[in-house]
C-alpha cells in the first residue's frame, strides 16, 4: 500500500516538474527581467531593480503600454526574488509551483502541494536544497578624510584623487570559477524533464589588473560626525570571480583653536579676570556661522 502511495505521489511530482519545463521554455525568467545572474546577491538585485525601475516608470514613459507592461513585470520579479523563501521555490520548482505556493496561502485553489516534503519523503533526508556558494569580495578601502568644524557644520563637497586596480581584457583564456547554473535535462527522449545544477564553462577570457585614477566626489553632508564613514559601494578592489570590495571615507574632525565638538554641542574656552567673574561680562566671539555677544 505504501509504496503504491509513493508511486502515486511520485508521478504527481514528475507531471509537476513536466509541466513547469514545459511552461518554462516559452516564459522569461525572472532574472533575464532584472539582467542578473542567477546567483546575484540581494544587494545587485536591488541595484539591478532601481536601475530598470527609473528607466520604465510611468511617470517617464506616459502612454507607453510596453513601458507600463515592463514596469510591472520588474515589480514582479523584484517582488519574488527579494523573498528568500519564494526565491527558494521558484529556482526549484518554477513560477506555477510559486502561484501554486501563494494560492495555498491566501486560500484560492485548495490546498497547495509542498513539493519539496514530497521529494524528502523518497530520497530521504531534508529535501532538495538549493546548494550555497558563497561569493569572494575584494578588499575595502579605507580613506581618512580630514574635515574641520566649519565644513562639518555647513556641508561641502570635495574632489579626491583615486587610484585603484582595474580588471581589464588579456590574451588567452584562464581557468575560471564561475557558478553553477539550474538547466533543464530530459530524461529520457520524449519523456520528463528534471532540474540538474551544471557548471557554466571550463574557461574564461582571460583578464589582468590595470591601475587607473580618477577624481570622486566626496559629499560631506552637514553635521555628519567624527569616524561617520561615507560609502561609495563596490569601488573598493575588484577581485576577479568576485565582486569588488566597498570605498568608504572616514570623516576625522581636525582640531579646532576655539572650540571643541561634542555631539551636536560646540564648546569653548575662555580666561576672565577675576573682577568679570565677580560682576559679569560680555565677551565678543565668533561661531562657526555668525558673531555672538
Amino acid at each position: 500500500m505504501a509504496a503504491r502511495w509513493r508511486a502515486a505521489l511520485l508521478a504527481a511530482v514528475l507531471l509537476l516538474l513536466l509541466h513547469h519545463s514545459v511552461s518554462a521554455l516559452s516564459r522569461t525568467s525572472y532574472y533575464d527581467i532584472l539582467q542578473v545572474s542567477k546567483d546575484a546577491s540581494d544587494e545587485q538585485i536591488k541595484r539591478a531593480y532601481r536601475k530598470l525601475a527609473l528607466k520604465y516608470h510611468p511617470d517617464k514613459n506616459p502612454n507607453n503600454e510596453e513601458a507600463d507592461a515592463r514596469f510591472a513585470e520588474i515589480n514582479s520579479a523584484y517582488e519574488v526574488l527579494m523573498d528568500q523563501e519564494k526565491r527558494k521555490v521558484y529556482d526549484w520548482y518554477g513560477e506555477d509551483a510559486l502561484k501554486q505556493l501563494q494560492d495555498g496561502r491566501s486560500g484560492g485553489g485548495g490546498r497547495a502541494m509542498n513539493v519539496e516534503h514530497v521529494f524528502s519523503n523518497f530520497f530521504g533526508g531534508g529535501g532538495m536544497e538549493k546548494e550555497e556558494e558563497q561569493i569572494i569580495k575584494g578588499d575595502d578601502v579605507i580613506v581618512e578624510l580630514d574635515a574641520s568644524l566649519e565644513v562639518l557644520y555647513m556641508g561641502c563637497s570635495v574632489k579626491v584623487w583615486r587610484e585603484k586596480n582595474v580588471i581589464k581584457p588579456a590574451p588567452g583564456k584562464r581557468p575560471c570559477k564561475c557558478m553553477n547554473e539550474i538547466r533543464q535535462q530530459e530524461i529520457a527522449p520524449g519523456a520528463f524533464f528534471f532540474q540538474i545544477s551544471e557548471q557554466v564553462c571550463e574557461s574564461c577570457p582571460n583578464v589582468k589588473y590595470v591601475r587607473e585614477g580618477d577624481f570622486i566626489n566626496v559629499d560631506i553632508e552637514k553635521g555628519m560626525q567624527n569616524g561617520q564613514e561615507i560609502l561609495f559601494y563596490e569601488d573598493g578592489e575588484p577581485k576577479i570571480d568576485g565582486e569588488p570590495g566597498d570605498l568608504k571615507f572616514k570623516i576625522r574632525t581636525t582640531r579646532n583653536e576655539h572650540f571643541r565638538r561634542e555631539g551636536n554641542d560646540l564648546h569653548a574656552a575662555a580666561t576672565i579676570s577675576l573682577l568679570e567673574a565677580l560682576v559679569g561680562f560680555k565677551k565678543k566671539t565668533s561661531t562657526t556661522s555668525t558673531t555672538i555677544w
